[in-house]
């Protein structure tokens, strides 16, 4: 089992800190971590955010634990320089075009919640989000119009190959739960659409275990904060993913609860290669103050072990100890409590 741990900025070396060891608290034979720079302390170090030995440690080993990348230092650096482009250039290098994001309201966190507390708890859900292609990554300019006006334009598309290794991804993950896929798109108004919704078609007759229907994304946003029971997975494209996912995050009433993995076709001994991170940012505000809440992080790593290395005992037991401290009051003030990062991975190491 090999791990690539690369902490990066702001709170990112804290709550790594702690998830790594909770990892360790398993005593999994075999595990070997290795430590790389990136983001802004990589620029500061070696002159770029994701320097090539660091890259060569990721592509060594098996999945990639990430804490976070931003320094308010390297605002001002050339686009390329920036801490985030690492996170963009270990998805190109590694190959991760999906993107799992799951959203989940912890028992006696109701309260935290925007949505009703009666509709908050039934939220459980998981976003496979297409990562590489779709207007992000299509052709765009600006041009004069015939009314001689700055126009922009962006083209948005899909193939099927990209259609199809996705949702692969989705059904995968499905498996894993309830075997429910909502595939959600635009395909009333959009040819991008419609070859997306045509293909998933197509790709789920290799799937006869998975429940697929389809939803207008717009419906999708509506029923995700209205009636969130009714999904498990939702497969989606690159645009459509950022606005839900960000959506069903702001429900569950904190990122600082919420991992996520990126991951690929490439195959590690007992599970897919991945890139494994919470959703927050840097927080430099709170840097070195012991403030960071690191249960999203922690979180990372029991998707880590189930998704790369086949290990689902072992993802369960860190996601019980979780649940547990949080329903004994262990919280930090993202949650309204007073515990820090230090004491919280404690909290869940003992639980463990």
């Amino acid at each position: 089992m090999r791990i690539a741990v690369l902490p990066g900025d702001g709170i990112g070396p804290e709550v790594t800190r702690e998830a790594v060891l909770v990892l360790e608290a398993l005593g999994l034979p075999g595990l070997t971590l290795f430590d790389g720079d990136v983001g802004g302390i990589a620029y500061k170090r070696h002159g770029h955010p994701l320097p090539e030995e660091t890259l060569t440690i990721a592509k060594a080993c098996d999945a990639v634990l990430f804490g976070a990348v931003g320094d308010p230092d390297c605002d001002k650096l050339d686009r390329h320089l920036r801490p985030e482009q690492a996170v963009l250039g270990l998805r190109k290098e590694l190959g991760l075009f999906a993107n799992l994001r799951p959203a989940k309201v912890f028992a006696g966190l109701e309260h935290l919640s925007p949505l009703k507390p009666e509709i908050a708890r039934d939220l459980d859900l998981l976003i496979v989000r297409e990562l590489t292609g779709d207007v992000y990554f299509g052709k765009k300019g600006i041009r004069q119009n015939e009314s001689d006006e700055r126009e922009g334009w962006d083209m948005m598309s899909y193939s099927e190959s990209e259609v199809r290794r996705i949702a692969r991804v989705a059904f995968r993950s499905a498996r894993l739960g309830d075997c429910r896929v909502c595939s959600a798109d635009k395909a009333n108004v959009l040819e991008t659409s419609q070859v997306w919704r045509d293909t998933v078609i197509d790709a789920a007759s290799a799937h006869p275990d998975i429940d697929l229907t389809h939803m207008y994304v717009d419906n999708a946003a509506m029923q995700i904060i209205t009636n969130p029971a009714q999904f498990g997975v939702i497969l989606t494209g690159n645009l459509f993913g950022d606005i839900l996912s960000d959506l069903a995050s702001a429900a569950v009433g904190s990122i600082g609860l919420l991992p996520s993995a990126s991951v690929g076709d490439r195959k590690t001994e007992h599970g897919l290669f991945g890139l494994y991170e919470p959703i927050h940012g840097s927080a430099p505000d709170i840097a070195g103050q012991g403030k960071a809440n690191p249960m999203a992080t922690i979180l990372s790593v029991a998707m880590m072990l189930r998704n790369s290395f086949g290990k689902e005992a072992e993802a369960a037991r860190i996601e019980h100890a979780v649940e547990t401290a949080l329903a004994d009051g262990i919280r930090g003030g993202d949650l309204g409590g007073t515990h820090g990062c230090e004491a919280i991975g404690a909290a869940v190491r003992e639980r463990l």
